[in-house]
């Protein structure tokens, strides 16, 4: 499996990563319903097992479980043990309630209970994972650059930030990281935030490839309709009308370009972000085995310039 350089680091990281956030379950604001977790291990260690060298997670997936459940599966793995990605920014109190926080403090904290819950001595890269409370961004910043110092952490990192926002933090410290949503259907930085992080050498590392799951072809509107009540899913618009049908019949184009090269249409939509220069690694979110050998395989499949054009040709007849 293919590496990239992320970028102003010495890690050379997979061009897919293993995400973490659906094997958090449910019961929580953004779960994905119920979770075993011997599954997750075993869907970790296939991706492990296929080449993959990194995971990506955060403190707030599942309120700590994920993490959790990350750091037993390392712990145990018998082959060579993956770089780690977690957040910080987004706590919980006692009633299971999400809030926001970049205090010093705060952040310091968080990274002490990540390196608790995964068994690791250093974070390999610690992102701040909203810019919120956006007033506290140079406290928070500041306080990541002191972990890296302190060696509890190698690289620092950020998700969901605009250009304007990356340009705060980079008059603290330099930002190895940046981490967007990025798909097919998810496009908004293409215009200033990719041509901006590769000017800059920012590593970009995509989220949402697949659309949480809409693009993998597994997708169905019955399986939509039976998402189970504490599915986040269930909220996004793009799994409603009228946008569904519009995005299903996108994922039927994706079969077609897929089906050319014995491809699915997961990886001809990763793949997609894949080729844009910007992206260094694209996050495969994966919640039992058997799912690695439908998506994984984009970390060597380049798109033609025709598999393209016949994608963006119906995308721009169908925006």
């Amino acid at each position: 499996m293919q590496t990239r350089r992320l970028g102003n680091s010495d890690l050379q990281i997979t061009t897919v990563g293993f995400g973490a956030w659906a094997i958090g379950g449910g019961d929580w604001q953004y779960g994905w319903g119920a979770q075993d977790d011997a599954a997750s291990v075993a869907a970790i260690y296939e991706a492990l097992d296929a080449g993959v060298n990194w995971i990506d997670t955060a403190a707030v997936y599942g309120l700590g479980r994920s993490e959790e459940v990350v750091g037993r599966a390392v712990r145990d793995y018998q082959g060579e043990k993956p770089l780690i990605f977690t957040k910080s920014s987004m706590r919980w109190d006692d009633k299971r309630e999400i809030y926001r926080s970049l205090r010093a403090d705060s952040v310091r904290e968080e990274c002490e209970n990540s390196l608790r819950r995964l068994q690791i001595e250093t974070i390999d890269l610690y992102q701040i994972h909203w810019p919120n409370p956006e007033a506290e961004i140079e406290e928070g910043w500041a306080a990541m650059a002191k972990l890296v110092e302190a060696g509890k952490v190698r690289y620092i990192g950020v998700s969901n930030f605009t250009v304007a926002q990356l340009v705060r933090a980079q008059a603290i410290a330099p930002v190895t990281s940046l981490q967007p949503p990025y798909s097919l259907i998810e496009r908004g930085i293409e215009a200033s935030t990719l041509p901006f992080c590769q000017e800059n050498n920012i590593g970009v590392i995509v989220y949402s490839p697949m659309e949480s799951g809409l693009l993998t072809g597994a997708m169905t509107k019955e399986r939509v309709a039976d998402f189970e009540q504490d599915d986040w899913r269930r909220g996004n618009r793009d799994f409603q009308e009228p946008r569904l049908t519009r995005n299903l019949r996108l994922v039927e184009v994706l079969k077609q370009v897929g089906g050319r090269q014995a491809r699915t249409p997961g990886e001809v939509a990763i793949a997609w972000t894949l080729r844009h220069p910007a992206v260094t690694g694209a996050i495969v979110g994966l919640r039992k085995p058997g799912q690695a050998a439908g998506t994984l395989g984009a970390a060597d499949f380049p798109l033609s310039d025709d598999d393209v054009a016949e994608i963006e040709g119906f995308i721009a007849a169908n925006p």
